[in-house]
């Protein structure tokens, strides 16, 4: 977990590493730099504290986690905290209280601070407009991010972008490039390995070091490119018809590979486990891989109820192409928008040649999720979420918890895994899901574990036995 160092004799925040040398008894910690801004600091001009991610330590309450995830999703970009604790069964003040004891913030200055962050990193690496930034950090309008900038900063976006270093500028040849800073280490061969195997076939591709996708923005496609930039950032190519709300595509892109998540309380309750520790010594920084569309994710999981990974894939395929959006000109395999829900709900199944069981699954849970888009809302609890998957016609346990697994549900183990194991998963909680990715990838020695089913069919070795 990064902490950061708030100065009292000089009023600034820096992160670890800094060297700027202050007395101990100057010194005050913060585990967030909203935090420490919101208690009257501003950020050290030589370290840059808000170019580094700074995750909510996973041990925080599994409510103010849930409330946190729903902010980075942006529910208070046009919402109001009451709204926020609405969804999370929570009076505003009682969301209040909870975020002041465990965060030092309100809700709302947490989102005020992510969005400055961000912003400064677009003023810092690209070379977009300040009206263009405003409007891509989530602000209401230029005025707003002039104010917010100022509080927190001490700055305007201009004088800001004026004090740029010339090494931050990314260019790119076409679209945006960004930088997603990670806390050190991680594996990025083992995550993009997991997302190889399962990658939606015209969706998504993994070539030569580099996941691409295609998705969809306001009913207009946008494509992605994510790859190993240095020892403590992945590169982001975003190709998007617009830039506004790109804090919200980047945030989405940063949960598919993790890079936000703060492993150490995970890794360290594991690693004296005797089959769990062998394997994060093998693959240290390997992160539980999210979900850039859960409904894809969802489809998947569904299918492979029924059919093997192969299999699974031609049946993405076949999906794909009969009911996806198609974009033209990608190279790369990208040829298509996933299918919505309400798009596969109407669809001919049946004639795409999934087996009958899996084709009546699919059409009854694409329903449902037209229907009812918080059936797969993040704000819900691992026991909500399950219960209300598993309420829906042939979803089993291991199909919710899969879903779960992929939307960050810590705990989340599906029983695909648990069945092939000599321990009782119960031990690793609640730290299960981080378990389940690390038997999953170790796969047998040697080699990265094959994908035959959402989370696969394999027997995991005990290292050492």
């Amino acid at each position: 977990m990064t902490t950061f160092s708030a100065v009292v004799t000089t009023g600034i925040y820096c992160r670890p590493g800094c060297g700027a040398k202050p007395l101990a008894e100057n010194v005050r910690t913060f585990e967030l730099a909203a935090h420490a801004e919101a208690a009257g600091f501003r950020a050290c001009l030589r370290c840059r504290p808000y170019r580094v991610a700074g995750p909510v330590a996973a041990d925080a309450p599994e409510l103010v986690c849930r409330a946190v995830q729903l902010i980075i999703a942006g529910a208070l970009d046009s919402g109001t905290e009451a709204a926020l604790g609405a969804r999370l069964a929570l009076s505003p003040r009682h969301l209040r209280r909870l975020f002041h004891e465990h965060l030092g913030v309100t809700p709302n200055q947490l989102a005020r601070s992510r969005r400055a962050h961000f912003a400064r990193r677009l003023l810092d690496d690209s070379d977009l407009t300040v009206a263009d930034v405003a409007f891509a950090a989530g602000f209401g309008s230029v005025r707003q991010f002039n104010r917010e900038m100022r509080l927190v900063f001490r700055a305007s976006p201009v004088e800001l972008r004026d004090r740029r270093r010339r090494a931050d500028r990314l260019v790119a040849d076409g679209g945006l490039v960004m930088r997603l800073p990670f806390t050190p280490p991680l594996h990025w061969d083992a995550l993009l390995g997991f997302l190889s195997a399962r990658a939606v076939p015209g969706v998504e591709s993994v070539r030569d070091g580099v996941y691409r996708r295609t998705i969809s923005l306001d009913g207009e496609a946008g494509v992605l490119e994510v790859r190993r930039g240095g020892p403590d950032h992945l590169l982001l190519w975003a190709h998007l018809p617009f830039w506004e709300g790109l804090i919200h595509v980047v945030e989405r892109v940063a949960r598919v590979f993790g890079v936000d998540a703060d492993l150490a309380p995970a890794e360290a309750a594991l690693a004296d486990d005797p089959v769990i520790g062998p394997l994060i010594a093998a693959r240290p920084g390997l992160r539980v891989p999210g979900a850039w569309g859960v409904f894809e994710v969802a489809v998947d999981a569904v299918l492979g109820q029924h059919s093997p990974r192969a299999e699974v894939r031609a049946q993405l395929a076949a999906l794909v192409a009969a009911a996806g959006s198609p974009v033209h000109g990608l190279d790369g395999g990208l040829t298509h928008l996933f299918p919505s829900a309400t798009t596969l709900a109407d669809a001919d199944l049946l004639s795409l040649g999934l087996p009958d069981t899996a084709a009546t699954t699919l059409r009854a849970f694409a329903t449902a999720v037209a229907a009812d888009e918080t059936l797969l809302d993040a704000g819900a609890t691992l026991a909500d979420l399950t219960r209300r998957l598993r309420a829906q016609p042939g979803i089993t346990a291991a199909t919710a918890h899969h879903i779960a697994l992929r939307l960050g549900h810590p705990d989340a183990f599906p029983d695909t895994v648990a069945a092939r194991t000599t321990t009782d998963p119960e031990r690793w909680r609640p730290w299960r899901a981080l378990a389940a990715i690390h038997l999953i990838t170790a796969g047998e020695p040697g080699r990265e574990a094959p994908a035959d089913t959402a989370l696969g069919t394999w027997t995991p070795h005990r290292v050492g036995t």
